[in-house]
């Protein structure tokens, strides 16, 4: 059993969202490990000993993030030395790392640089190539407590590099495969419901867990085996399943987020694409321009938030506005086809919507969007109602947009 313990007064206090906890879960059970317990600390030093001192009592491994850089709130090697019984020593390899980090930054070596080379006697030093607070490795009784930078880029390069292949040459686990089935255009329960029969039939050792968030759900199976081919295979026919079950939901795999997947299919197609926002505010756009290579298909885009805009950048007649209103499935249509005319593009996206929290009326409450996709083959458009939670709504908006755009490619372009 694995237990992760995050350490911070920012994440205790809820000002920060807990990251390293998410990804260091992630990547354990991945990698074939049991995760039983999370849990976060504030920077106390008593209180973290206890904690370390009772997760070590239970699990064979205990990961720590965080509390390891140069100032008094940092308790994590101190809590270290309390548990063990031991003092800090200087490690002289860390020290030369740190040194030669501050001379290339063209900083001066101080007192707090000299303490983080320090790290509780009788364990050992991990590498820490992007930061100056090296990790720290303590075996005690055939269990493994490691400590590593709360610093996110520096916490995942080290625990890639270095922690994860020292824990699986360790300690023997199951081999395990997984696969992330991307889905939209659904909600939690319906999906689950469509795919109940699909559970039942799930063979020992196959697993699916649903993820979701804003116009998106992933589908997680995963499967433990004594092979690394048994697992794959075992994964792979459960995917071949879902894919005959519910290819209008599926978008992607793995990694492949919508964006990506509309760039994909707009590449090999050989056309390009430009947005008219409104309620988004250039959300679709900038999702779309996140994309690596995006240049190649996205032309451009137009926020066009007031009427005065709509009608100005995106010549959108008058009396549309005034007979429809600014959320209607007209307003975006002529959105979709003069965006697309004016930039040149072969696809367009438009929406416009209600955010909320204000603005709604009883024939258009809150949460009331709009889109419209223009393509080689004509214009459609739909009416979407996503709730009164405004972030929620731009969210949804931007996800249901890049979703239509997605099908209306594969049914041209197939």
């Amino acid at each position: 059993m694995t237990e992760i313990i995050t350490i911070g007064n920012e994440l205790t206090e809820g000002r920060i969202s807990d990251t390293n906890a998410k990804w260091l879960a992630e990547r354990m059970t991945m990698a074939g490990f049991t995760v039983s317990r999370i849990s976060s600390v504030r920077d106390d030093r008593e209180t973290l000993a206890g904690v370390i001192r009772e997760a070590s009592g239970r699990s064979d491994i205990v990961i720590l993030s965080g509390g390891l850089g140069p100032t008094t709130d940092d308790v994590t090697k101190g809590a270290l030395c309390d548990l063990t019984g031991s003092k800090l020593v200087g490690e002289k390899t860390v020290f030369l790392h740190i040194k030669k980090m501050l001379k290339e930054r063209g900083l001066k070596l101080n007192e707090n640089n000299r303490k983080q080379s320090e790290i509780p006697e009788g364990s050992k030093a991990i590498a820490n190539p992007l930061g100056t607070a090296p990790g720290i490795w303590i075996e005690k009784e055939g269990k493994v407590i490691v400590a590593m930078p709360g610093v996110p880029f520096e916490l995942e390069n080290m625990a890639e590099k270095e922690v994860l292949p020292r824990l699986k040459a360790t300690f023997s686990t199951p081999s395990s495969y997984y696969r992330t089935i991307m889905t939209s255009g659904s909600f939690e329960a319906m999906l689950a419901e469509i795919l109940g029969d699909f559970e039942k039939q799930l063979p020992s050792g196959v697993s699916i867990a649903y993820l979701s968030s804003p116009g998106v759900i992933k589908l997680r199976l995963g499967a433990r085996a004594g092979s690394d081919n048994e697992a794959r295979e075992m994964v792979e026919r459960e995917v071949e399943k879902l894919n005959k079950i519910i290819p209008e939901y599926i978008t992607g795999y793995d990694d492949e987020t919508l964006e990506m997947t509309v760039g994909r299919l707009l590449k090999a197609a050989g056309r390009s694409l430009c947005t008219a926002e409104s309620s988004t505010g250039g959300t679709v756009s900038s999702m779309i321009v996140s994309v690596p290579g995006s240049s190649e298909y996205f032309k451009g885009g137009i926020v066009a938030y007031s009427n005065e805009f709509k009608i100005n950048l995106l010549e959108i007649d008058n009396t549309i506005l005034d007979k429809y209103g600014a959320v209607s499935r007209q307003t975006v249509e002529a959105m979709a086809k003069n965006s697309c005319r004016i930039t040149g593009s072969d696809y367009s996206i438009a929406v416009s919507g209600i955010a909320g929290p204000e603005g709604g009326t009883p024939a258009k409450p809150v949460g009331t969007v709009c889109i419209a996709v223009n393509s080689p083959s004509g214009c459609i458009a739909k009416k979407f109602s996503f709730g009164d939670n405004r972030r929620r709504n731009i969210q949804r908006a931007s996800m249901a947009a890049l979703n239509m755009l997605r099908k209306r490619i594969c049914e041209e372009e197939s």
